[in-house]
C-alpha cells in the first residue's frame, strides 16, 4: 500500500464501506461509481481516484462488483480482525461512549475503563468494572490494547496520552478540547463537537447575510 496516500482519502473509506455493507446486505450485487456519487454526493470521478491508490475494483462500464468490493475495504481498514479499545473517563462522555453499542459489530472492543473519580471506581459500565486511572500504565504493560479513547478533562489528557503512548498505544480518539502533543508515529483522531459547530455557524452566517441582502 503506497504510503503518500491523502488522509482525507483515508477518511472517506469508512464511507465508501458503510454504504458498501448496505447495499450488500439489500442483495445489491453490482455498483457503479455514479450511483455511488449520488449517494455520497461525491463525484464519481473522486471516488475512482480513491480507489485506484489501493488497486482495480471494477471494469469500465461494468461498475464495482459489491461483495468483492466491500471485502477489500473491510481488509484495507483493517475490520477483518478485532481491536482492543481502553476507555478513559467515565463522564456523561464516557458513560455514552461505554453504552454504545455500534462498536462491537465493528471489530472493536472494549476491554477496560478507567477513571481518576474515586466514587466512580468499581462501578459497573458496559458490562466492565470501572478501574482506578493510575493503574492504567500498569494494566497495558500486562494487557496491551490498540487504541485508546480519551474522555477525560482537558486538564487531564495530556497525561492520559502520554501514558497511552508509554505504553505502545498508537492510535488515540481524544475527546478532550485539547491539541494533543504525540510522536509522528502515534495515530490521534480529534472529536471536538464545538469545533464542528463553529464550523457550521460560518455557514450559517453566510447563509444570513445571503437571505438578508435579498429580503
Amino acid at each position: 500500500m503506497p504510503l503518500d496516500i491523502p488522509d482525507v482519502v483515508i477518511d472517506r473509506l469508512p464511507v465508501y464501506y458503510r454504504l458498501l455493507c448496505d447495499l450488500h446486505a439489500t442483495g445489491i450485487a453490482v455498483v457503479s461509481s455514479q450511483e455511488l456519487g449520488d449517494a455520497l454526493g461525491i463525484t464519481p470521478a473522486q471516488i475512482r481516484k480513491d480507489l485506484s491508490y489501493f488497486g482495480r475494483f471494477g471494469k469500465q462500464g461494468r461498475g464495482y462488483a459489491v461483495a468483492r468490493l466491500t471485502e477489500e475495504l473491510r481488509q484495507i481498514l483493517g475490520l477483518d480482525r478485532r481491536w482492543r479499545v481502553v476507555l478513559i473517563g467515565v463522564g456523561r462522555l464516557g458513560t455514552a461512549i461505554a453504552s454504545y453499542r455500534g462498536f462491537d459489530p465493528q471489530g472493536f472492543d472494549i476491554v477496560a475503563i478507567y477513571d481518576a473519580n474515586p466514587e466512580a471506581v468499581g462501578t459497573q459500565l458496559g458490562g466492565l468494572t470501572v478501574h482506578p486511572a493510575e493503574l492504567l500504565a500498569r494494566d497495558l504493560d500486562e494487557r496491551p490494547a490498540d487504541i485508546g479513547i480519551v474522555a477525560v478533562p482537558a486538564d487531564a489528557a495530556q497525561d492520559v496520552i502520554d501514558t497511552l503512548v508509554r505504553a505502545g498505544v498508537h492510535a488515540i480518539l481524544n475527546y478532550a478540547p485539547i491539541a494533543a502533543h504525540v510522536p509522528p508515529h502515534v495515530q490521534v483522531r480529534q472529536i471536538d463537537p464545538v469545533l464542528a459547530l463553529q464550523g457550521m455557524t460560518y455557514h450559517l452566517r453566510r447563509y444570513g447575510a445571503d437571505a438578508s441582502s435579498r429580503a
